[in-house]
């Protein structure tokens, strides 16, 4: 019983994550908008970079769909197999850091992500559905953390111009 009520919620989270509904702290659409300043730090990015990000991002939403269909079908392996997806690595780590280099704090949170996502895999390892529930709430919450603080910046053709610019140097 625990075990659905978990399960509704995180599929209800998720649902209104991927409707794109409003938090209080999101950005108001309509008459409101113009009256919204988005504080949030800039990542500067090619636009290639940017791209991949985004790719990147819907890859761990459709790892965090198969988690919760795992759930439901109490398939442990194929809820470790997705976690594992987002899971931490060296060469994550050095994407993390690369995209992250123009903002501070981005690699440190994104690095933290990759990491919370191992411990739903250790979880799904010892098939434990309150265990994987708990720490992909965790992990959506390093999600939610980081498009709270964090939007892309499209830079310049060569991934430089706007940013040296922006930062006082000539390109």
């Amino acid at each position: 019983m625990t075990v659905k009520i978990l399960l509704t919620g995180a599929l209800m989270l998720g649902m209104s994550v991927a409707s794109g509904a409003e938090t209080p702290d999101a950005p108001h659409h309509g008459a409101m908008a113009q009256h919204h300043v988005d504080n949030r730090t800039p990542l500067p990015l090619s636009l290639p970079m940017a791209n991949h990000q985004k790719q990147n991002m819907r890859a761990h939403l459709e790892a965090v769909q198969a988690i919760v269909a795992g759930l439901a079908a109490k398939d442990f392996p194929a809820i470790e197999a997705a976690a594992s997806s987002m899971g931490y690595s060296r060469e994550m780590e050095g994407q993390c850091q690369r995209m992250g280099a123009g903002a501070p704090g981005f690699a440190e949170r994104a690095i933290a992500f990759h990491k919370a996502a191992d411990e739903i895999s250790a979880a799904a390892h010892r098939k434990d559905a309150h265990g994987v529930l708990t720490s992909l709430s965790l992990t959506l919450a390093q999600c939610t953390d980081c498009h709270a603080n964090y939007k892309q910046e499209i830079i310049g053709n060569d991934g430089r111009g706007d940013l040296m610019q922006r930062m006082g140097g000539h390109h």
